[in-house]
């Protein structure tokens, strides 16, 4: 796909016109499928019923059967240990000659429902309440799923591209068997021209947002070791630190007294052309009155292209069961995100050798590298993007923002494995409002079906 091509046939203000009136017509069919979806507790997490992730396979199965695919399946991969992964769904439709192929991602995995009395209604029970419909996974992200079989029926007969629609299982475990569905699908999956990852967050609601920079992932365990016994406090409490008090010492060197990463080596990269307002920010975050925001510079720059790190676990003596010992050892896992254009291996390194620099008082220090996962930079100028701008602004009738993801999608790096030189699009369905991942998390049904549209313009310019 030539960039002449790509660029040179947009679809007339009828056709556009058009493709709105059946979204239209099609979006009170397609909230009903979201809301059925969702009543499907899928939660991918070991500790609950599997069975309803299968249950929630087999359902987008049909939605794709119903959207006009031809060839239809419920997939598994075997992961490193043997076992068998949790239910895919792989749909495709070969390309006329000539026509680019595009892959579709979302999943069909669901997040814990967490503390239920944190939830005003049930979190499988999708409630509508000003404009917003509620439950889990209403966004993250069966709401993908929905943008993806609502832009199919959208075009009908007309889809002039080929298509792979790739719907995973345990994206919210990690996608632990990803790469190993990759391998075993490689010949249908690495045909695709451009993949849409309908699985980000849109800028606010009424502005799209195209994510054009995810950071990637490293982390790790930091052991603190004093003495190699527990001692008595009061007969060697003073000369003798205990160990979470020297973890402490050695955790707070990595920031400096602004807040800002302090570990040589982690790169930075440009800051973003936008920015967020603070207090939007803070109520987003739920930050306590008085508590003053880490680091320096955009907070853009701060969550989107700049190094983040944060203690997620420490192990130490209970204070429950504290006893009046100094504790020979302690134990830290940190997570680092690390900004676009990162090098994973050389980010561990360089969290090694700080930590191990940095040892307070001679203690024993030692480090456990564990997951690595890359950061994502897409071109902001291809193609696919150019065409992907047009459809966005066309459906919300506003240009989209690039924006970036604090978070990480490792599975964007596998993606690009199997086709280097597809396009990548990253698309949202999500807002700041949506809250995923949290209780009462919800969708915007107007920007659902703006998302829609969008992605049946996109298909529709691409076949051109």
């Amino acid at each position: 796909m030539t960039t002449d091509h790509a660029l040179s046939a947009l679809p007339t203000p009828e056709r556009v016109a058009e493709l709105r009136a059946r979204t239209a017509a099609a979006f009170p069919a397609l909230r009903a499928e979201l809301e059925a979806l969702v009543r499907i507790p899928s939660v991918s997490n070991a500790e609950f019923d599997q069975g309803h992730v299968a249950t929630s396979a087999a359902h987008v199965a049909e939605l794709l059967r119903g959207a006009g695919l031809p060839d239809v399946r419920v997939v598994h991969a075997a992961g490193a240990d043997g076992r068998r992964s949790r239910p895919a769904v792989l749909a495709t439709r070969p390309a006329a000659p000539g026509a680019p192929t595009v892959l579709l991602y979302a999943h069909h995995d669901v997040q814990p429902p967490g503390d239920e009395a944190e939830w005003e209604t049930a979190p499988f029970e999708p409630v509508e309440r000003d404009g917003r419909l509620y439950g889990r996974g209403a966004a993250d992200d069966k709401a993908g799923i929905v943008a993806h079989v609502g832009a199919l029926r959208v075009l009908g007969d007309e889809l002039g591209v080929g298509l792979v629609v790739f719907v995973e299982g345990e994206e919210e475990i990690g996608s632990p068997t990803f790469a190993d569905f990759l391998r075993a699908h490689h010949d249908e999956l690495a045909v695709a021209d451009v993949m849409v990852v309908a699985d980000s967050s849109n800028w606010a609601v009424g502005t799209p947002g195209l994510t054009t920079s995810l950071r990637g992932l490293v982390d790790l365990e930091v052991e603190v070791q004093a003495v190699d016994h527990a001692i008595h406090s009061g007969m060697y409490g003073g000369p003798v630190l205990d160990a979470p008090t020297l973890l402490a010492r050695l955790v707070a060197t990595l920031h400096d007294e602004n807040g800002d990463v302090a570990v040589a080596g982690l790169h930075r990269a440009a800051d973003p052309s936008v920015d967020y307002d603070e207090a939007a920010l803070r109520a987003d975050a739920g930050v306590l009155d008085g508590v003053r925001l880490a680091g320096t510079g955009p907070l853009t720059a701060r969550l989107w292209t700049r190094p983040a790190i944060s203690v997620i676990g420490f192990d130490a003596p209970r204070v429950a069961s504290a006893s009046n010992t100094i504790a020979p050892r302690a134990t830290a896992k940190l997570s680092v995100r690390i900004a676009p254009g990162s090098d994973p291996a050389q980010a561990m390194a360089a969290m090694r050798a700080h930590l191990e620099a940095h040892a307070p008082f001679g203690a024993r220090v030692t480090v456990r590298e564990g997951e690595q996962g890359r950061p994502f930079q897409a071109p902001a100028d291809s193609p696919a993007m150019q065409a992907a701008r047009w459809a966005f602004a066309q459906a919300w009738g506003t240009d989209p923002v690039d924006i970036g993801i604090g978070g990480s999608i490792p599975f964007i790096a596998d993606l690009l494995e199997l086709r280097p030189d597809a396009a990548i699009l990253v698309t949202g369905v999500e807002d700041p409002d949506s809250r995923a991942h949290g209780a009462n998390e919800s969708v915007h049904l107007g920007e659902l079906e703006n998302v829609v549209l969008a992605e049946a313009l996109l298909l529709d310019r691409l076949a051109r």
